[in-house]
């Protein structure tokens, strides 16, 4: 497979900051709205970035809201910092192919700009698109980067860890990868049909790439 471009998301499929969102969410809503989100209450907000969370939920008040939600993003993230174990070696082995790598997540550009500074990851990545306020839009953030690569969907991979990712992918014709190897990972309701293919460890994802992605 001659592989021209993977598009990852980044939360669950390059590094476990979901706990980081979920403690990030909950101090801001136990403060502004006085009550404990669960994990799950917290994962059926997730559409709109965290910008467009705060400004439906807590309208009069969402800047102190992201400015609390940022301050202990970054205080809490350092714990979470380290990009799931071999990461690091399949991206390296995707630029010695010469594979273009780019991050399309539904983060807002703020907390996108942590991670990316307490995982070293920037040096990856130099297209990094972030979500929207309005809702969900990674198709359209993914033709975006297929427009700045001047690529074709079919020579592009987008890499992710949710159902929706799959679709996502699929509704703009890249090849759809799912990252099952995260602890917070929601692949579990990925099926057969929706994935071209399913890795449950890194090492897989290693693999496939050693096997199936060639030289360009």
């Amino acid at each position: 497979m001659r592989l021209k471009g993977l598009i990852c998301d980044l939360d669950g499929t390059l590094l476990d900051t979901l706990p980081v969102c979920y403690l990030s969410f909950r101090a801001v809503f136990r403060r502004y709205l006085n009550r404990d989100y669960t994990d799950r209450e917290i994962d059926q907000l997730f559409g709109p970035s965290e910008e467009g969370i705060f400004k439906k939920l807590v309208p009069d008040k969402w800047e102190d809201c992201l400015a609390t939600y940022l301050a202990t993003y970054d205080k809490v993230h350092p714990e979470y910092a380290q990009p799931f174990p071999g990461i690091a070696e399949a991206l390296g082995l995707l630029q010695k192919r010469r594979v273009k790598l780019a991050i399309v997540s539904g983060k807002g550009p703020r907390s996108m700009e942590l991670s990316l500074k307490h995982s070293g990851l920037a040096r990856y990545f130099k297209v990094v698109v972030t979500g929207s306020e309005q809702g969900p839009v990674k198709p359209l953030r993914i033709r975006r980067v297929l427009e700045i690569w001047g690529s074709a969907p079919a020579d592009v991979a987008y890499l992710g860890d949710t159902p929706h990712d799959m679709k996502d992918s699929r509704e703009v014709g890249t090849i759809s990868l799912a990252a099952a190897w995260s602890g917070t990972a929601r692949a579990a309701g990925i099926s057969a049909t929706e994935a071209t293919a399913t890795f449950a460890e890194v090492r897989d994802f290693i693999r496939w790439i050693e096997e199936s992605v060639e030289f360009t």
